[in-house]
């Protein structure tokens, strides 16, 4: 941020505005204000990514162990799965097993953007405590993580009106559950809140972005909306205001449950709140009643926000709610998420024409009847090849019109 508002063009931004077809001047701006981020850790080697206004939506999947499944191996192999189906970031969100081992094998393995959430260390390894926290913080920096989150807007002022709040589930993030534990428990303020100078100070020196997570989102359709969650919002606009005065990038994460209708309306404030930040979402879901199929109802949540604003997807599995998903699970929600992002860009200013050049492409070869072309345009090359040969039938049509086929006949009558 701080070359960029002195009017220089470095490497990684002249990279991301070539990628996302931008002028390098036009991305140098909207880095200088905030709007746009580029998580890139000072010790790490990556492709440089962009995430914010006028670039297209991006996507994260989140990994990571259990207690009760603490396999390295397994979470390695997901995160590698989800990047080869198309993943821009991933999250370890790993609470079993040796942590700091498991973060160093992604970050060595992956050449994209790595996140992580610190009070998830701090509070596996013993009482949680402002001093645990902290440390968690500035060795993940140090181990080179691109970008972190913290539930800054989880405070003393936010819990109060989450106590006077109707809400059904009351708190269902675990980093802000983590935090309301340790306010109660000490009666002290939220470290990450209190000293927000010296998280700025940690991400500054590391290069680290900061994501300021939605400690007080919704956990169901009923608690959508309420004033705690809007409580939230104000309070990580400020805070993005003091990071951008200190030069440290800031992004701003936002609702879980929200019924479709809301969708559009709860951006757009968050977004005025946090002047522009760019915005990064776990759906929304907008029912709560597909266990199972919760890639699905965050996708059509997903499409609806990224429409009106949303920059960065946090991709759900069919496994939301119900277990630790398997690597089939992060594959699914991997490309399920991609469709939404993807959906939402057609849509969007700065994105929307070469986006809807890929669908494009899609048309004319579904015309031509021209099955590679088809192939090679969509999103899961491997999936189309598996169903349309998969009966063994090979004709020039699909198997479900045949002869029947309205393209096929329409070009024959044209030609007549």
């Amino acid at each position: 941020m701080e070359e960029v508002s002195r009017g220089r063009i470095p490497e990684a931004v002249a990279i991301v505005a070539k990628r996302e077809g931008i002028k390098p001047a036009k991305l140098t701006k909207l880095v200088s204000a905030g709007r746009v981020v580029i998580p890139m850790n000072a010790r790490r080697e990556i492709r440089p990514l962009g995430i914010g206004e006028f670039l297209t939506t991006k996507v994260n999947v989140n990994i990571g162990t259990s207690k009760a499944f603490e396999s390295s191996e397994s979470e390695n192999g997901k995160a590698q799965a989800a990047v080869e189906a198309g993943s821009d970031t991933i999250m370890d969100l790993s609470t079993g097993g040796d942590l700091d081992l498991i973060r160093r094998n992604l970050l060595a393995a992956l050449k994209v953007p790595i996140g992580t959430v610190p009070i998830y260390q701090a509070a596996i390894n013993g009482d949680l405590s402002s001093e645990r926290m902290f440390n968690a913080l500035e060795n993940q920096a140090k181990d080179g993580v691109d970008f972190v989150t913290i539930h800054v807007g989880v405070n003393k002022n936010s819990l109060e009106r989450l106590k006077y709040s109707p809400r059904i589930m009351g708190i269902v993030s675990r980093g802000g559950s983590l935090t309301m534990k340790y306010i109660v428990e000490t009666d002290q303020e939220n470290p990450y809140y209190d000293e927000f100078d010296y998280v700025l100070e940690i991400a500054k020196e590391h290069e680290l972005t900061l994501s300021l997570g939605d400690g007080l989102r919704p956990g169901c359709i009923e608690d959508a909306s309420d004033r705690a969650k809007y409580m939230e919002f104000i309070m990580l606009g400020e805070l993005v205001q003091k990071a951008r005065q200190a030069g440290v990038q800031t992004m701003v994460e936002g609702p879980g449950h929200m019924p479709a209708n809301d969708i559009e309306t709860s951006v757009r404030a968050i977004k005025h709140l946090t002047d522009g930040a760019p915005l990064y979402l776990l759906g929304p879901l907008v029912t709560d009643i597909a266990p199972g199929y919760d890639h699905i109802t965050a996708a059509i949540g997903g499409v609806i926000a990224g429409m009106a604003g949303a920059d960065f997807l946090c991709a759900t599995t069919p496994s939301e709610h119900l277990d630790l998903p398997t690597r089939e699970d992060v594959i699914e929600g991997t490309y399920v998420t991609r469709i939404a992002a993807h959906a939402a860009d057609l849509n969007k200013m700065g994105v929307k024409k070469r986006a809807r050049e890929w669908d494009l492409e899609m048309a004319k070869a579904r015309v031509d009847l021209d099955w590679e072309r088809q192939f090679r345009a969509a999103i899961n090359q491997r999936l189309a090849r598996q169903i349309r040969h998969r009966r063994g039938v090979e004709i020039d049509t699909c198997t479900m019109c045949s002869d029947l086929c309205a393209i096929r006949i329409g070009r024959e009558l044209v030609k007549k």
